[in-house]
């Protein structure tokens, strides 16, 4: 049975399963074959928060891409401290990263929906793809409260892309819940948050959020787009 076909079987076994018991039953069918995605957002720290404390076989990594604000590093090695645990870096190649300023400048991204995807494409979907390499299935902090976008994702799917089984663990937990769950285990999060960031991004493309606004429109906030970078892309084009 190839790994798309076994998604049924699985979706019926941690369906009603708490979170730790969900990632560690996945980790248990696939040993040493999966991995979590970490932007050190609020959703991602939950996950972070369970994999960590919980010592679970499940390999955590975070695309740097070299254009993050201060603060998510200050995060990142505040998590790495707290649990005495490593998050993995993946970077952009820096070849493709000369080409990509030498074709459109240091911040052509804005120039053009284009532009800016081809910026997201370089920094963080190839970099994904190296890093997704021999794991069967990668562990993702979306939420489908998130945006509109997002009401669409399931708690297992099938990533076309990077062909791997996509695992949403937090997919149907309310905001609310989210940040019940941070106070509760005192899980570090990021100091913007407190200043009305709610997706946090690249420092150059990312802005605080206006009452009213959905979570993700800080993000690329000059285009009319979906507001994603290309990384799930079983439903958005790069």
């Amino acid at each position: 049975m190839n790994l798309k076909e076994q998604i049924p079987s699985l979706l019926k076994a941690i369906t009603d399963l708490p979170l730790t018991e969900a990632l560690a039953f996945i980790a248990q069918a696939f040993p040493g074959k999966v991995a979590f995605s970490t932007a050190l957002g609020q959703e991602d720290q939950v996950i972070t928060h369970a994999i960590f404390t919980n010592k679970l076989p499940i390999r955590i990594f975070s695309l740097d891409t070299g254009r993050l604000f201060p603060e998510t590093y200050e995060l990142w090695a505040e998590t790495e401290q707290k649990y005495q645990s490593k998050i993995a870096a993946y970077y952009p190649k820096a070849e493709a990263v000369e080409e990509l300023v030498s074709q459109n400048g240091i911040n052509g991204f804005y120039d053009s929906v284009e532009n800016r995807k081809a910026c997201c494409h370089v920094r963080k979907v190839q970099p994904l793809g190296r890093a997704l390499e021999n794991v069967d299935v990668w562990v993702t902090g979306l939420r489908s409260g998130q945006s509109v976008n997002r009401s669409a994702f399931n708690l297992l799917e099938w990533d076309e892309a990077f062909q791997v089984i996509k695992f949403n663990p937090i997919i149907n937990w309310s905001f609310d819940e989210m940040l019940a769950y941070l106070k509760e285990n005192e899980v570090p999060y990021n100091k913007l948050h407190d200043q009305g960031f709610v997706s946090i991004g690249c420092a150059p493309c990312t802005r605080a959020i206006e009452p009213g606004e959905e979570p993700r429109a800080g993000r690329w906030w000059w285009e009319q787009t979906q507001k994603e970078c290309g990384l799930h892309a079983n439903y958005f084009n790069k």
